[in-house]
């Protein structure tokens, strides 16, 4: 039974405790508001705005960040990549969450933006002998478009779903590539080098697991589809996750044991690496490592 009202529990924490569905509910929003007082993420000055695919990670820190800072305080944004029907019905939920829950929803589209949805942009590339998966284009993409929005929406913090698992990924990946500086721009508030034109981006669910989000979701009801984007199938994202459920299930807490091992680090890492510059691309203008970003290398394929 649940270890604090002996109800039917729903979670077994740390393979010991048991919680009941209302016992899990508070520990999961307790554990989110932590996470923004340890680590600073928010300020009561702060206008946020989610970055939303209508996935339950997003929709959780929408949901989660509405609820704390009610008002005018928090607003969404969100991208039709066009990938079929797994994008349609991702913006019809959100839309009806958004709507169920007073929420700004600002809509934008690669089409729109770019002329193109990530799909063809993926072949067309291809054709030209650049081998870009899908993952690869739509991230760069979605960051620096959520992050010019951002800016004219004059939002202070860029709330993202990135969750434990998600960390823990990108930490093995950028590990296992000797991508160094790169592992120096992960963490709760992501990047070295602060700039204006660059808004912060934080992670509210960066110490809770993806079956902790995926139950929490669950357990609100939140419209939103479960289902794995079916063009993440064979990236190398996917193939360390499955590696890491893996060693999960083996060694329980592998995952936990990456992302703090990374925090004791992290310090110095963007120590190291703090007084790098900020550039600009010469095509569009926006801020970049190198003379050209690697939105205007997709787009000038």
């Amino acid at each position: 039974m649940c270890q604090n009202c002996n109800k039917n529990p729903v979670y077994e924490l740390n393979g010991k405790e048991k919680l009941c569905k209302s016992c899990f509910i508070k520990y999961f929003e307790k554990k989110a508001r932590k996470t923004i007082r340890v680590y600073n993420l928010i300020n009561k000055k702060d206008k946020i705005l989610v970055a939303c695919s209508g996935g339950k990670d997003s929709t959780i820190v929408l949901y989660l960040l509405n609820k704390i800072f009610k008002g005018n305080k928090v607003e969404a944004i969100t991208t039709d990549v066009a990938i079929g029907s797994y994008s349609k019905k991702n913006l019809e939920n959100l839309r009806k969450f958004c709507r169920g829950h007073k929420v700004i929803l600002h809509e934008t589209s690669f089409r729109e933006e770019f002329g193109y949805g990530v799909c063809y942009l993926r072949d067309v590339l291809k054709e030209k002998g650049r081998e870009l998966n899908n993952c690869s284009i739509c991230g760069v993409l979605r960051r620096s478009l959520w992050n010019k929005k951002a800016r004219e929406l004059n939002a202070t913090k860029l709330a993202t779903g990135h969750n434990l698992d998600d960390e823990a990924q990108s930490i093995v990946m950028n590990m296992f590539k000797n991508n160094i500086k790169t592992l120096a721009k992960l963490g709760p508030r992501t990047g070295v080098v602060e700039d204006k034109r660059f808004v912060p981006r934080i992670k509210l669910l960066y110490l809770l697991t993806e079956e902790e989000t995926t139950l929490y979701s669950k357990l609100m009801n939140f419209p939103v589809v479960y289902e794995r984007c079916p063009c993440s199938l064979h990236v190398y994202r996917r193939q360390i996750g499955d590696m890491l459920d893996a060693m999960e299930k083996q060694h329980p807490g592998t995952k936990h044991s990456i992302v703090n091992s990374f925090l004791e680090i992290m310090p110095l890492l963007k120590e190291r690496y703090k007084e790098g510059k900020i550039g600009t691309c010469k095509l569009c203008k926006e801020p970049s490592a190198s003379d050209v970003c690697n939105v205007c290398k997709i787009l000038k394929h």
